[in-house]
């Protein structure tokens, strides 16, 4: 055995299989990254537009107004807690030119602003399932390498007349750097996981609050009444 035995002198020197398994492995941690390195971008920039929203729509004015100034801006601002407002005020809209009564009036806002506060959770949750699958299957995917290493030094052991540890060292060693490879791909995917969706239900309970008080401001509009806020 070479005394100067690296990791790069075994990852050369393995197995055609393990090598296409901790290939696949280091494929998966690299997407693992760029998932978890754009899902935290995303969810920090949405919470930050919320807040601005929110700052926004509470600053004084007229909904009609912040509408229009959304809708001109509608590639920046049309998603997010700016999209569900845009989803309730234009049903609000339509339902003023119609002899409906407020009741229902009122329920096919909530509905607009239901569907599409779900697709702005749905929008946000995309690639959590791959992170999952990630997290659940590269340490298996690892062992098989192992396995399939450690099967293949001792088929070699099994062919020499005296074995020593010189010969069986490398045969391990490049069996425990798949398992390695696995946890590498797997720890940050799983952690990732386990991360994100609270700051989801942070997000969706914050969406479903405005909602809340969207539906009063609204509510007051559609039955007439004075308010603090005009629509």
């Amino acid at each position: 055995m070479n005394d100067n035995m690296s990791i790069i002198q075994l990852l050369l020197q393995a197995s055609p299989l393990v090598k296409v398994i901790l290939g696949l492995l280091a494929a998966a941690s690299v997407l693992s990254w760029a998932m978890i390195l754009a899902k935290r971008s995303l969810l920090s920039s949405t919470e930050k537009a919320a807040a601005d929203f929110e700052n926004r729509f509470w600053s004084g004015g007229t909904l009609g107004d912040l509408y229009e100034n959304l809708r001109r801006g509608r590639e920046k601002s049309g998603q997010g807690l700016a999209q569900v407002f845009c989803a309730g005020y234009e049903e609000f809209t339509r339902q003023q030119g119609q002899r409906i009564d407020p009741d229902d009036a009122l329920a096919a806002v909530q509905r607009q602003m239901r569907v599409s506060q779900t697709r702005e959770i749905e929008r946000l949750e995309g690639g959590l399932s791959m992170l999952a699958t990630i997290g659940s299957t590269s340490p298996y995917v690892g062992l098989f390498g192992t396995v399939w290493g450690i099967m293949t030094a001792f088929i070699a052991i099994g062919n020499v007349k005296q074995a020593t540890l010189a010969s069986v060292a490398p045969g391990i060693a490049e069996a425990l750097i798949a398992t390695a490879f696995g946890l590498f791909a797997a720890i940050p995917a799983v952690i990732a996981y386990n991360f994100f969706p609270s700051r989801l239900d942070r997000i969706e309970t914050r969406f479903g609050t405005f909602a809340e008080e969207m539906t009063g401001i609204i509510e007051r509009g559609l039955r007439g009444a004075s308010g603090s806020r005009a629509v």
